[in-house]
């Protein structure tokens, strides 16, 4: 008793349970309240198995697919550790968008909620910055040419694709520098800048809540309290996600494939990861010019200019702002959402 009393004083856990047992989440919508805490489970494992996985991984190009293959072969439960870190990778990702898609469709940016939405957007970017930074690092035939083809789609950029690309890739073309550069970002910079972000992030969510459905009126809307009825619930959303996780691991283990060649020719129908296929697939129905510009470049500037009104959006949507929802803006997101199906699917039926 003594020590719950003198962790009691120093840790403010009195007031923390209060806390808990004030704050209330509103039910409507319940799947979707849910994304953005798996996305953080997803995001954990990462953490955790990859800090394994760099107890023996070496990021040279010597050595890079070496230790990954020892990891796979030789260390106890190293396969899988290593196919739960590949999955968990894809998952956050896919995670990290439908809460994107499902907070743009509840229009639950508009205010006080603008700074959480910019700083979702953000945590997005991040989690890409990681799939595409840890592609490279297993050092294969598959992750090396879908770099290249990654990298080269950013000196496509207009102005400063050209820096961008050297930046990136440590030089003109993707060598052991890009790998060094890549495992430096991976792991180091990102989870830095995002653990900084996340943390910002959580707290945006704590100050003002999680935003009820537009239209509803509060004084009828239903409530649970977050402790422990909520929390128990995410518990068992995540113990799910792991067993699927797990399941997938086990049964389709990630593939290794062949050690990167440099020098060899590019595999038929080489692209980026799924969720860069859909860039890349629309870039090659462009034509050559468009209005005397390169068509290429002009792509990428629209897709930055998407970007850019999407990060941009609570300020942009007034509608939401006075609390009306806006069907412009709802058919503009499915027609997007259709678009990426469109083009990813047309990338895998059609490669080359």
């Amino acid at each position: 008793m003594a020590l719950a009393g003198w962790l009691d004083d120093r840790l403010r856990l009195p007031q923390l349970r209060a806390f808990l047992g004030h704050k209330r989440v509103p039910t409507h919508h319940a799947v979707w309240y849910y994304l953005g805490g798996v996305t953080l489970f997803l995001y954990g494992i990462q953490v955790a198995t990859g800090i394994l996985l760099l107890l023996y991984y070496r990021p040279t190009p010597d050595a890079a697919y070496e230790s990954v293959r020892f990891i796979v072969a030789h260390v106890p439960f190293g396969w899988l550790v290593r196919s739960v870190h590949a999955w968990a990778a894809n998952l956050m990702i896919a995670t990290a968008f439908a809460h994107a898609a499902s907070v743009f469709f509840l229009q639950a940016y508009r205010p006080p909620r603008e700074l959480t939405w910019v700083s979702g957007v953000v945590l997005l970017g991040l989690v890409l910055a990681f799939g595409f930074s840890g592609y490279l690092l297993p050092w294969n035939e598959l992750a090396f040419f879908a770099t290249k083809v990654g990298t080269d789609i950013t000196g496509s950029v207009p102005v400063l694709g050209r820096p961008l690309l050297v930046v990136l890739r440590g030089g003109e073309d993707v060598t052991g520098a890009t790998l060094t550069r890549f495992f430096g970002v991976h792991v180091a910079l990102l989870p830095f800048v995002t653990t900084a972000v996340l943390l910002g992030h959580l707290a945006l969510v704590q100050v003002h809540g999680m935003s009820e459905p537009l239209g509803d009126d509060p004084r009828t809307t239903r409530h649970i309290p977050f402790a422990p009825h909520f929390m128990l619930r995410e518990a068992l959303v995540w113990l799910g996600v792991l067993a699927v996780l797990v399941t997938l691991a086990t049964f389709l283990p990630w593939e290794l494939g062949r050690k990167a060649d440099p020098f060899a020719p590019a595999p038929v129908g080489i692209r980026p990861e799924w969720y860069f296929t859909f860039m890349s697939q629309s870039l090659k129905y462009l034509p050559p010019t468009i209005l005397g510009f390169e068509g290429e470049r002009v792509g990428i500037l629209v897709f930055g200019l998407v970007f850019l009104a999407f990060f941009a959006l609570p300020f942009l949507d007034r509608r939401a702002a006075r609390g009306q929802r806006s069907r412009a803006l709802r058919a503009a997101g499915v027609a997007f959402l259709a678009f990426m199906a469109a083009m990813t699917l047309l990338a895998y039926l059609k490669p080359y």
